[in-house]
């Protein structure tokens, strides 16, 4: 089995680790539906708000907090991240993939973990191998950008390359947003996506659903 921190880590955050990220599209799905991500530009800005005032950095926050919390601390957090969600699909998006994500990190590496939110789950399972937390919350915060790219890829549709250039364009934004969430610090969650929020309330009703969320 691998030891190298950052071969494991990019085995946990890559799209054949059975989390079923594949299966979620943050509520894209319904935007795209409502015409109001026609084209690359219009997903880039999307990607940048979820990234940068939802999900993306109150995860990575989470996660660092995770990292860092004593074992009496967890189930707090993990209660905040849990309540954090705020419509039913987002809620099972990120407690079913936290749910097959401690299931196989225990079977692979012999932990003992709970059940808990996804970036909660992650943060502990690092901290538990001693991996290095700056490198964790790069590849998370590109791995979640990367699952949401996919998505539209399928979904806008957006070709290929232009999917990758966008994905390559927010490198920058994720070396940022992980170097302020590294101290992990469970006060500075916060953001202002209520679009997004009810666009993942709305897909919960939509028709002709691909994705879960």
């Amino acid at each position: 089995m691998a030891t190298d921190p950052a071969l494991i880590l990019h085995q946990w955050l890559s799209p054949a680790f059975p989390v079923g990220a594949f299966a979620y599209s943050h509520g894209m799905e319904w935007e795209v539906a409502a015409g109001r991500l026609p084209d690359v530009s219009a997903v880039a800005r999307w990607l940048d708000t979820c990234l940068t005032q939802g999900a993306g950095r109150n995860d990575a926050i989470l996660l660092a907090a995770a990292y860092r919390a004593e074992p009496v601390g967890l189930p707090d957090l993990a209660d905040l991240a849990e309540a954090l969600a705020p419509s039913r699909e987002r809620r099972e998006e990120t407690m079913g993939q936290g749910r097959a994500f401690t299931a196989t990190v225990n079977a692979l590496h012999g932990l003992d973990l709970p059940a808990m939110a996804y970036p909660v789950a992650l943060g502990r399972a690092a901290a538990a191998l001693d991996l290095p937390l700056d490198l964790t919350l790069r590849l998370f915060l590109q791995a979640f950008a990367a699952n949401l790219v996919s998505a539209a890829t399928r979904l806008v549709p957006l070709g290929q390359t232009e999917a990758q250039k966008c994905l390559a364009g927010l490198g920058p934004l994720i070396e940022t947003l992980a170097e302020q969430a590294a101290p992990g610090d469970p006060e500075r969650i916060g953001g202002a996506v209520p679009m997004i929020d009810i666009a993942s309330m709305r897909h919960e009703t939509q028709g002709t659903r691909l994705f879960r969320s």
